[in-house]
């Protein structure tokens, strides 16, 4: 899971990114400023054909372009690979546009010219939101219950291997009426002739 780009851009009927941020070590070093180019003008493209109030989720060979623009004009552009979490991709555009809408006044982003705006927190939301695992914590919840999940199935495999031991417990127990261990001893042999994989 990557993230590229962030920019913050300004609808008009020719938009005009005010803010951005690129991590293009994944290309190779002469190839880096033709493709921060093209990843500018897409943004800005993406920004002047969304409507405001509108989010939006552009797939382009194995990358994909996210934007949302507020009723305001003020826009987010995120580009990323196809594994990045769509969810998580609108939990930082808002996130940032609404930081940015607090450093900024809108008299002061209405007519900025482009890239004249000093904001180094587009640079520090890409690089903290680039495991979205850290930076979310619904997909961090989410990691560990898969993470859990894990370990309970190994734990029920590991027991299931240590059945002749459970058998031994099951005799020896004192805390377990004859009745129990009678049940006991019926369910297994009935459940004896199913093996699970």
């Amino acid at each position: 899971m990557k993230l590229y780009a962030l920019s913050v851009v300004r609808k008009d009927l020719k938009s005009t990114t005010l803010v951005s941020a690129y991590d293009l070590q994944a290309f190779g070093y002469f190839q880096r400023s033709s493709i921060k180019e093209f990843m500018q003008f897409t943004s800005q493209i993406l920004v002047e054909r969304t409507r405001a109030n509108e989010r939006a989720s552009v797939k382009e060979q194995e990358y994909v372009c996210h934007v949302f623009v507020r009723s305001d004009s003020l826009g987010g552009v995120v580009i990323s690979d196809l594994e990045y979490p769509q969810r998580v991709v609108f939990t930082l555009l808002n996130k940032v546009l609404e930081d940015f809408s607090k450093s900024f006044s809108p008299n002061v982003w209405k007519t900025a010219q482009p890239e004249t705006l000093s904001w180094p927190a587009c640079d520090k939301y890409l690089e903290d939101y680039q495991n979205p695992r850290n930076a979310d914590a619904m997909t961090k919840v989410q990691a560990e219950l898969d993470e859990t999940k894990i370990i309970l199935h190994n734990t029920i495999e590991d027991i299931l291997g240590r059945g002749e031991k459970l058998d031994d417990l099951v005799d020896k127990s004192e805390g377990l009426t004859l009745q129990s261990k009678a049940f006991y001893k019926t369910a297994r042999k009935t459940n004896s002739c199913c093996c699970i994989q």
